[in-house]
């Protein structure tokens, strides 16, 4: 049978996953001979042989590529044999790599951690152990192709054994480009703070000897793949107390890393914590996320792990480093962010030493450079499933598919909380990892950094940007200074936009999009609206009656704002008040920085204050988060709120009435607690089945920041489920502001494919 040749071309995530050494191994095997290399945007493959095996060799490469790899068939070519005689793997192309996906930081696989564990293998407690399916990518790729010469391993040459194993094709460490050992590869150093000890650069001492610190109290900040984690022994309610106070970070919940036990790994998390198959499975995915489980009543930590809540951040261990140390200390141990608390994580070992001090009390450090952080991603189980809290690593950069093409590359810069970006190319949309809240100069200085990787590592640099509408937002000022045409996009359109995405084939939607602060389309502060439309067309058609919480920006975090706020606006007197609040209260009734929100993350806080005194929050939801918590075991009474049309034709839910229940004396907190969460999901649940009667709806969702909050989901769920109407969550993205910049993208293509329209039209 005459040869024949095809070019294949294939973009997606098929670099830094093992993929070219599979294609090698999968033409060698149907007996063809060519080439394959990393090119512009992909990977090229040139394969020579029968039709019948370049037939077979077509199906095979796509639907048995590596686990990690995702590719995507750009194009395939009929060209001239060339009379290869082998199928090797030629050097990469250069060019540009748009067309490429950058793979997230993943776990340290089964096969790379018995390997670590083996006392007859050369790599036995090997800290920086990888191989094509595991370890680190993200942090440490620097442009694209991916080779190591575009890593932040490229200092480390690799050993004759190790040079060895990258050459062969039979081995998993073929062209694994973070492929060391203990000869030739990173390694960790260890410093104690408090004895000025000399450093310690053997990696098995080094890791003793942070062992030893942990077993004896001490926080010891662990240089991972992403930055740093600030770790310590998570049973102590000493050393968690000392860490608290170090960071000033008196209340928000610690995230616990724990060894690796049982059949499925499991086991020790279960002593401490209730796991269900869907968050067994995301805390075994190579992801390693943190996931938010509800803990037992006589689970061993400390008190101060997560106070006066119901669940545990926990997560597995996912870098070798983490791996070895765990298993020594055979217990759980904090693995919070190495940071100052409001910052971006901190990466560098010199920063770390500078910034760290006061709070560390040694260091565990390594010299293998981090190209740029990804916090830990976190889950929670909201409804019936698992909602992305955070993006970051393993999950991010997160890549989908847009409902059509864009004319030129756009990128999205989110919002002011939860920030990240995302770049819109062609039919792509890639989410960066969680980049921060952009209150702090380093935190900007970050987003500079993630938005001009982005340009370099996907070959796409940016004709037009979008930002948030909120005038007072960095994202929007940030943007205002690039140079490039821009546009703002408001801030609920955005996150219904976001919600499409989870069924791209529905026409007409319904979406409530509820959080704690959106500047609106008409100058007040949105929150807790009912979008209607679709990307590029919607419409305002519900919201909540509006109020007044004095001191501006304030009331983010001073509850008390919100609750006297409601009861002024209803004629009571505001319980609470601090030094201070009748100044307030002046400023309340002659409108001074008393801004009009309609915003249903104040209104929780308002409860929060009114039935549990918290009046002044540490951290971002910390009222809504206690009062979920407390309404655990209370019994709801479901208050009927008035829902009626204003001027403008907003079907607006009036509050009123709950705080009659709130201030009810006869009732528990438990059971306030309950009846609000239950009256906010009836009162909704009426609104979406008025407006979808005089609408034409196809779908119904929820998102924004408020939605993530279990008890109330599964109460609207409920409450929709009596009225026969199905309720769309977010699982693929942030229903938070952490899926802003994706909303952005998805919304100005629809503005754009409107007034495409509009135009031929």
């Amino acid at each position: 049978m005459t040869p024949e040749a095809r070019l294949f071309v294939l973009h997606g995530q098929v670099q830094g996953v093992g993929f070219r050494p599979f294609i090698l191994n999968l033409a060698r095997q149907l007996g063809l001979t060519g080439r394959v290399r990393n090119a512009s945007g992909g990977v090229e493959i040139l394969a020579e042989g029968p039709v019948t095996q370049l037939e077979c060799f077509a199906r095979a490469m796509l639907e048995t590529a590596p686990p990690l790899a995702r590719p995507r068939l750009h194009r395939i070519e009929t060209v001239q044999p060339s009379g290869a005689l082998d199928f090797v793997i030629d050097e990469s192309m250069g060019g540009s790599s748009l067309g490429l996906s950058v793979p997230p930081d993943l776990f340290v696989c089964d096969t790379c951690r018995a390997e670590m564990q083996d006392p007859h293998d050369r790599r036995h407690h090997y800290p920086f152990i990888n191989c094509t399916q595991c370890g680190p990518r993200y942090t440490i790729i620097e442009k694209l192709p991916y080779d190591r010469a575009s890593t932040t391993m490229r200092a480390f040459v690799m050993c004759p054994d190790c040079q060895a194993e990258y050459d062969d094709p039979t081995s998993r460490r073929f062209h694994a480009q973070p492929n060391a050992c203990a000869q030739c590869g990173p390694k960790l150093t260890y410093h104690a703070r408090e004895t000025d000890q000399e450093n310690i650069t053997h990696n098995e001492t080094a890791l003793a000897a942070a062992v030893a610190a942990i077993r004896r109290g001490l926080i010891v900040a662990v240089r991972g793949v992403g930055g740093y984690h600030l770790m310590c022994d998570a049973t102590s309610q000493e050393a968690v107390t000392r860490l608290r106070k170090r960071k000033c970070r008196p209340d928000k919940p610690l995230a616990v890393m724990f060894p690796e036990r049982g059949a499925d790994g499991l086991q020790a998390i279960r002593l401490v914590a209730r796991i269900n198959r869907d968050a067994a499975k995301a805390l075994r995915s190579p992801a390693r996320p943190i996931v938010l489980l509800p803990i037992k009543p006589d689970a061993n930590l400390a008190e101060g792990i997560a106070p006066g809540l119901a669940e545990l951040g926990a997560l597995l261990p996912y870098s070798p480093v983490h791996t070895l140390l765990l298993e020594v200390l055979e217990g759980p141990v904090v693995a919070t962010s190495g940071n100052i608390s409001g910052e971006p994580v901190i990466t560098d070992s010199d920063e770390a030493d500078q910034r760290l001090t006061g709070i560390a009390d040694t260091f565990l450090h390594h010299d293998r450079p981090i190209a740029r952080p990804a916090d830990d991603s976190v889950l929670r189980n909201v409804g019936d499933g698992l909602q992305i809290l955070r993006a970051g690593r393993g999950l991010a950069p997160l890549e989908l598919e847009l409902p059509c093409a864009l004319h030129a590359p756009l990128l999205a810069l989110g919002g002011q909380m939860k920030t990240t970006i995302a770049l819109g190319v062609g039919q792509r949309l890639i989410l960066s990892p969680h980049i921060g809240d952009m209150s702090s100069q380093r935190a900007q200085r970050l987003r500079k950094q993630i938005v001009g990787d982005f340009g370099t590592l996907y070959g796409a640099a940016p004709k037009h940007i979008v930002s948030d509408a909120h005038p007072g937002f960095s994202s929007r000022h940030f943007a205002e200074r690039q140079g490039l045409p821009c546009s703002t996009i408001q801030h609920h359109a955005a996150h219904a936009s976001a919600l499409t995405l989870e069924r791209p084939k529905v026409r007409n939607w319904l979406v409530l999009t509820w959080d704690g602060v959106g500047f609106g389309a008409d100058g007040t502060l949105w929150g807790g609206e009912a979008m209607i439309g679709r990307p590029g067309e919607w419409c305002r058609a519900g919201s909540w009656r509006p109020f007044a919480p004095p001191g501006g920006d304030k009331a983010a975090r001073e509850a008390w704002r919100s609750a006297a706020a409601l009861c002024w606006a209803d004629g009571r007197d505001a319980p609470r008040l601090p030094k201070g609040g009748e100044i307030a209260r002046q400023a309340w009734q002659a409108g001074i920085n008393a801004p009009q929100t309609s915003a249903v993350g104040r209104l929780f806080d308002a409860a929060a204050a009114i039935v549990l005194g918290v009046t002044q929050m540490s951290y971002e939801g910390q009222g809504p988060m206690l009062l979920e918590a407390a309404a655990a075991g209370g019994r709801a009474r479901v208050v009927e709120l008035p829902i009626e049309m204003d001027a403008q034709a907003v079907l607006r839910i009036d509050w009123t009435p709950l705080l009659d229940m709130l201030f009810d004396g006869c009732l528990s907190q438990a059971d306030k607690a309950a009846s609000f969460h239950a009256s906010t999901a009836e009162a909704a649940a009426r609104q979406i089945d008025i407006l979808r009667r005089s609408h034409s709806v196809d779908a119904v969702g929820a998102t924004g920041g408020v939605f993530q909050n279990r008890r109330l989901v599964i109460c609207l769920k409920k409450a929709l489920k009596r009225r026969d109407i199905d309720l769309v969550l977010p699982s693929l993205l942030p229903g938070n502001d952490g899926g802003l910049a994706a909303g952005q993208i998805v919304e100005f293509a629809g503005l754009a494919r409107k007034t495409q329209g509009q135009t031929d039209g």
